[in-house]
């Protein structure tokens, strides 16, 4: 006798079928073993009354505010417990219902769709192609900065930087991710001339030098639509399009784009859930620009804004950043939060970067962003076999 773990409608279906159960048996119980607890946040007492009664009559769960049944909050939190067939059942029922309950029931049901699981797809990043979902892509990081808080000053010269790029490459990074401003704390802030002259000319001998797509890291739209006329393919944002005109010069271009959760300072009123509401906004904006939906991916920003602890929540909850439906990214190397676990220096954190990133993977990342492209190219692709 054991417990079995079931985490999607797939491996739910594999498991009855080993039983010996036929097809059409398999696709009637599937959704009844797959149990999910989703969080609606900002109901008012009268919605959340109605979910949860609705969640109730169907066999499921809903918690709520103690304040909902007498009104005496403005609104709530609800968290909705039971299996895929409760909620397709709750589905009809909320198409019914008023107070905007028909419109939060499609919501539900796309974010349901969202966590199982998106197809593999083909990213065009401006003739180069990438392919998101197979397997964990690894961006390796080339800073050409002589501040970065790991490998300032190592690649300042074009040659060097061109010669780390095509190693990388050669080590399996499947992106080069080229910054020309240290995000380190307690940083410089160069100017867009500063940052263009360190970025350009490296941009201009690493792009023909390489097959795979190069990313350009900055958050200036002057910088990056001079890197998009070198050639760039990706720009990687980390205020996720803030700077006026970044969205307009991504779209134009036909550039994907990478969103990455920032904040100044380290209050949150729900981790996680603040994230999320920060990345519906700026993925509404996005596409609100014309960037479509397949150019997007979403970076929650490891280091940026958060504490060692929550670093690491997030971490542990990445899975919950599914919910979007987007690719996600994540950039954990040689991170302070992993000094701070570890008690070690920056150039001591390689074993730590290889947890965080083999973390990261069986939490569901698509790519990883690196400086030790070697070893986490091996890390990446030994846990995506035990993943995958």
């Amino acid at each position: 006798m054991r417990v079995i773990s079931i985490n999607n409608l797939k491996a739910a279906a594999r498991e009855i079928k080993t039983v010996g159960a036929d097809e059409p048996g398999c696709r009637i119980m599937a959704p009844k073993a797959v149990f999910r607890v989703v969080r609606i946040s900002g109901l008012t007492p009268v919605q959340a009354n109605i979910l949860k009664q609705e969640m109730l009559s169907k066999g499921g769960e809903g918690a709520v505010s103690r304040g909902v049944v007498d009104s005496s909050v403005g609104e709530t939190d609800v968290l909705l417990m039971g299996t895929l067939r409760q909620y397709e059942a709750l589905f009809p029922k909320l198409k019914m219902q008023p107070f905007g309950l028909s419109q939060l029931g499609e919501e539900l049901k796309r974010v349901l769709n969202n966590v199982e699981g998106r197809c593999p797809y083909t990213l065009n990043c401006r003739g180069r192609k990438l392919l998101i979902g197979e397997r964990t892509l690894v961006m390796g990081i080339l800073n050409v900065t002589p501040d970065s808080f790991s490998d300032g000053g190592r690649y300042e010269t074009v040659e060097k930087a061109k010669a780390r790029a095509v190693e990388m490459v050669e080590e399996g990074a499947d992106i080069i991710d080229i910054g020309g401003e240290s995000t380190r704390p307690g940083h410089t802030p160069v100017d867009e001339k500063e940052e263009m002259r360190r970025v350009l000319p490296v941009l201009e001998a690493v792009i023909p030098s390489v097959p795979v797509p190069v990313s350009v890291d900055t958050s200036k739209a002057a910088v990056a639509r001079a890197a998009l006329d070198a050639g760039a393919h990706i720009i990687n944002d980390q205020w996720a399009l803030s700077n006026e005109g970044m969205a307009g010069s991504a779209a134009a271009a036909g550039a994907p784009v990478i969103l990455m959760h920032n904040q100044r300072g380290t209050e949150y009123r729900e981790l996680m859930g603040d994230i999320i509401d920060y990345f519906e906004e700026r993925i509404a904006f996005a596409l609100a620009a014309g960037i479509p939906p397949e150019h997007i991916i979403i970076d929650p920003g490891i280091g940026f804004g958060k504490t060692p602890a929550q670093n690491l929540e997030v971490l542990q909850r990445l899975e919950e950043l599914n919910s979007l439906g987007f690719p996600v990214l994540v950039g954990p190397s040689r991170k302070s939060f992993i000094g701070h676990v570890l008690g070690l220096p920056v150039t001591e954190r390689l074993e730590g970067t290889a947890a965080a990133v083999s973390a990261a993977v069986t939490k569901g990342a698509d790519i990883v962003r690196v400086h030790d492209v070697k070893e986490m190219v091996r890390v990446a692709r030994m846990t995506d076999a035990l993943k995958r």
